[in-house]
């Protein structure tokens, strides 16, 4: 009786570890499918999220479109020599260059703030800003799971 709960046991836990790493291998190929996605799509897709969000009228959706769409193709610019310079290299950036990357995302993130606020009335604007701390914390949750699940292995 013993060993067949042992069995049991053992059965379930191999199980469980199988599904984790299919879900891995599928984290992978979302990535994939992010890189396909055109700046236009994204600037669609990130509009009409907001505007279900925040009730957006036509002439706001038009100018966040605008806005997403300059931001999502100088990303796009940003992402294409990153990896034209990554074959090249091979290694990780520099302090430096990191800095600098750095610095040049939380310059965009500040501009793309100040055009939001001109572009939303108080009380949208005030719900925005509600929505990304959320997307941060859970962003720190999943790290801080998929962190624990590594060091169990």
């Amino acid at each position: 009786m013993k060993k067949l709960l042992v069995i049991a046991i053992a059965l379930f836990t191999l199980n469980g570890m199988a599904q984790q790493r299919e879900k891995r291998s599928d984290r992978k190929d979302r990535s994939e499918m992010r890189m396909d996605i055109s700046p236009n799509d994204i600037a669609d897709l990130k509009s009409k999220k907001l505007t279900l969000k925040l009730d957006l009228t036509e002439a706001q959706q038009k100018k966040v479109h605008a806005l997403i769409l300059e931001e999502a193709k100088a990303n796009e610019k940003f992402r294409l020599e990153r990896l034209a310079n990554k074959d090249e290299n091979k290694e990780k950036p520099s302090k430096e260059d990191f800095i600098k990357m750095q610095n040049l995302r939380l310059d965009q993130q500040i501009e793309m703030k100040r055009k939001m606020k001109t572009i939303l009335s108080a009380e949208q604007y005030a719900e925005f800003e509600k929505m990304k701390p959320r997307d941060h914390k859970k962003r720190g949750q999943r790290n801080k799971k998929r962190n624990k699940q590594d060091d169990q292995e």
